[in-house]
């Protein structure tokens, strides 16, 4: 499968993947979370070539998951917002986080702690039924075909099905 076929395969991981999935937007995914708005200060803490940064927020804008807000006149300059269909990328972004943290972080641990305002403490993400509350894990979840499935997305789901 080719890189520009992904948006439109019938499947949301790959449409998903096709808008973040690869290193330089999710870094920028990142820096968005921990409030890097301007093109010169992502440049800097990501060491990304002008050219290349400036392609992956484009991306991001024409995704409709960035806003480009002018912030200055003269010379006329921009920073990147999260749009709300960017910051419903955050528990994407914190899962990885959190897989990181627990398999990648080291002997010293986490290199960033994550806080709930509301309570004060740190926290994990925890993935929970939106009906019933309960966590859900892997092995927790069935897929069935749903309206947008098409004949692939009924095939996924019918050896998902009889794998177990």
């Amino acid at each position: 499968m080719k890189w520009s076929e992904l948006k439109r395969e019938p499947c949301s991981l790959a449409r998903t993947v096709s808008v973040i999935g690869d290193r330089w937007t999710l870094l920028i995914l990142r820096d968005c979370f921990l409030r890097v708005r301007r093109f010169e200060e992502f440049q800097a803490r990501l060491g990304i070539t002008r050219h290349l940064l400036a392609d992956r927020l484009r991306k991001l804008v024409r995704a409709g998951v960035l806003r480009k807000v002018a912030y200055q006149a003269r010379p006329q300059r921009f920073e990147y917002r999260l749009t709300d269909k960017g910051l419903d990328l955050f528990p994407v972004v914190l899962a990885i986080v959190h897989w990181g943290d627990v398999h990648m972080a080291g002997r010293r641990g986490r290199p960033l702690i994550h806080e709930h305002r509301a309570c004060g403490h740190a926290f994990d993400p925890v993935h929970a039924c939106s009906v019933c509350g309960e966590a859900v894990a892997a092995r927790d979840v069935r897929v069935r075909p749903g309206p947008g499935a098409g004949r692939r997305g009924r095939d996924l789901a019918r050896k998902a099905a009889e794998a177990g």
